[in-house]
Formats: structure tokens, sequence, C-alpha cells
């Protein structure tokens, strides 16, 4: 079903060129949002506990969501960028805003993840490389889930305050955030900063019609779920399953729509 109330909005998505973020463009455009998507391709990781579509799709430019998109019969612009970079933030919603029209759904998607532990073990238990936590693999990850999201919140909410907006939306995705994240421990810290700062724009932004809410996937394959992890995972979810990217874009879609119009300041976690 089309949400009217969403036809003609637009959004910012970013880390959309592959998993969660390019499902919730697809999700989105689907609905009648134009959807601006920013994007990085990443180095490969190169270690056979990860298939080697992750590396492909971690690697991968937009043209393959922009296609789903207009499958979908929706309007996207895509752009890659470095979030971490000065001024990133201003010149996205520059560039969204003379592509599109000014952003009125903010989804903070993008990662910078990588596994660190403050253990000496190289591995997880899956067999996943690990690095013993230090400056680099700190500053990468709150670069990028603290930082570069908290200043894109920022973005959003100057300009849709200067011009007298009175309605959006930002959500944010997390995994575990305050409750600790071990063998990703900078990756969970850093989540939990987003968390504090989303939930911040929940009651400092609601004024202005703006709703604010992180979600929370269950263990979603975005093509880094091997058959041993798969395993594990279906074990020990609720459902017997692993998520999709699907399944997280459908949420998001809700907490942008009219029915979620009261919906704010929450963290929901899906199994």
């Amino acid at each position: 079903m089309i949400d009217t109330q969403l036809r003609g909005r637009v959004a910012l998505v970013t880390g959309a060129n592959h998993g969660i973020g390019a499902a919730t463009a697809v999700a989105l455009a689907a609905q009648g949002v134009a959807v601006f998507l920013t994007y990085k391709r990443l180095e490969a990781v190169n270690h056979r506990a990860y298939p080697e579509a992750y590396d492909r799709a971690r690697g991968a430019g937009a043209d393959e969501v922009l296609r789903r998109v207009r499958e979908a019969g929706g309007t996207a612009v895509a752009v890659e960028a470095d979030l971490t970079a000065p001024g990133a933030p201003e010149d996205l919603f520059d560039q969204a805003e003379q592509a599109l029209g000014p952003v009125e759904i903010l989804v903070n998607n993008a990662s910078g993840w990588l596994s660190d532990t403050f253990t000496p073990s190289h591995h997880d238990h899956f067999g996943r490389p690990l690095r013993r936590l230090d400056a680099e693999t700190f500053d990468r990850q709150f670069a990028v889930d603290a930082r570069a999201a908290a200043l894109l919140i920022a973005e959003f909410a100057r300009r849709h305050i200067e011009r007298g907006a009175r309605w959006g939306r930002i959500i944010g995705l997390t995994s575990g955030g305050p409750d600790g994240f071990p063998t990703e421990v900078s990756y969970g810290a850093a989540k939990a900063a987003q968390e504090n700062y989303t939930m911040s724009a929940a009651y400092e932004l609601g004024q202005y019609g703006v709703t604010a809410n992180m979600v929370y996937p269950a263990a979603t394959d975005t093509g880094w779920v091997n058959q041993e992890v798969e395993r594990a995972v279906v074990a020990n979810s609720p459902l017997r399953h692993v998520g999709r990217p699907e399944d997280v874009a459908d949420l998001i879609t809700f907490l942008a729509s009219e029915q979620a119009r009261c919906v704010t300041g929450q963290r929901i976690r899906l199994h």
C-alpha cells in the first residue's frame, strides 16, 4: 500500500550501495520518496570467514541500487562520499537540495565497522579476524557511526528549522549500543553514542514536527553470513531465521510513514 503522505518527500540515506541502505532506498522509492543516497566503496576484507559476495557488495558502486529504484518506479540520485571529510554533511545536503529538494527524511545507515577487542585474541569464535582496540579502530568507527551521524542530524535540524518545516523523520541504525558488543567493542560504543544523539534529537526536535528513532536489526545477512554463522543465528533467534535487509527497510519505511507520526525516541528491535 502506498502512503500518500510520503509521496514527494525527499530522503537522504547513507551507506546505500548495498545491504540495508540499498534496501531502504528501494523501499522508500516505492512509496514515492525521492532518494538521495550516499555510499563509499570499501576495501575488501579478503578473509576466508567472509563470503566473496560480501567483498563485492562493499566495493560496489550504486548502479545496481539505482536500477532497482527505477524498477520500483522511483527517483534516486547517488553520490560517493566520505562522511568523515570536513564539510561533508553540509555539502551532501546542498547536493540533495539542488537535485531533489529539501531533505525531510534522514537515514543514518553508514558504518565504519570493523571488529576490535580488549583481549589478545586474533579471531572471534567464528574464526573472523579481530584487532586489538587502538586509536585507529576507535577513530574509524566513531568518525562515521557517531560524529558523522551527529553532524548529519545537526545539519538536518538547522535547515529544517530555518525553512519553517513542520514534518521530518530521523532514523538511525544500531547494534546493541549501551548493552556492549564483545569482539566489536568500538562499533558497539559508537552506536551507543549515535543512539544518544538520536534520542536527544527526539526530545529537542519534536516541537518542530520531527520524530527520531533507532532501529536495532536482528543479525541481518548483507553478504557477511556464512554457513556457520547462519546455524548459530538460527539456533538463537526467537524466529529461527537470519534477517534480510528488506525486513529492516520495511521498519524504516514504517517509521517514516504517517502511521508512525507519534513514534519517537524509541529503539525498536527486530528478531
